[in-house]
């Protein structure tokens, strides 16, 4: 995946431009994350926010929407492509202010790209 395109959500992926996404649930293949704080594309570098309440000692994450594998509106749940353990190991997001940090954002951008693709299941 081209480290611009961790910005960008799959072409697979339809009726997301306008969608507000607040309040979503943010599920990886083993287990809840959180729920969408906010959305934001600072610099280009679309991404949500992600409250985890007490599982990651009651922070936030900052996921790049490159990792939304899957938008269900009606279950307003959101599916990454990545797991819980992965998510936690991302760069650190402690203020707002970085969300408009070009700096910040490519270590976080550069930390999504390098996770291995996860293998499709066979049927």
């Amino acid at each position: 995946m081209p480290i611009d395109s961790i910005w960008s959500y799959a072409p697979d992926l339809t009726n997301v431009q306008g969608r507000d996404l607040t309040g979503y649930t943010v599920v990886a293949h083993d287990g809840t994350i959180g729920h969408v704080d906010r959305q934001a594309d600072h610099h280009g570098m679309r991404h949500l926010v992600v409250d985890t309440g007490v599982w990651v000692f009651g922070r936030s994450v900052l996921v790049p929407v490159g990792v939304v594998a899957n938008i269900d509106p009606g279950e307003r749940r959101i599916t990454v492509s990545c797991s819980r353990t992965e998510v936690k190991a991302a760069p650190r997001f402690r203020t707002d202010s970085e969300t408009m940090d070009p700096e910040y954002l490519g270590r976080v951008g550069d930390y999504y790209h390098r996770l291995p693709p996860r293998e499709t299941p066979t049927g």
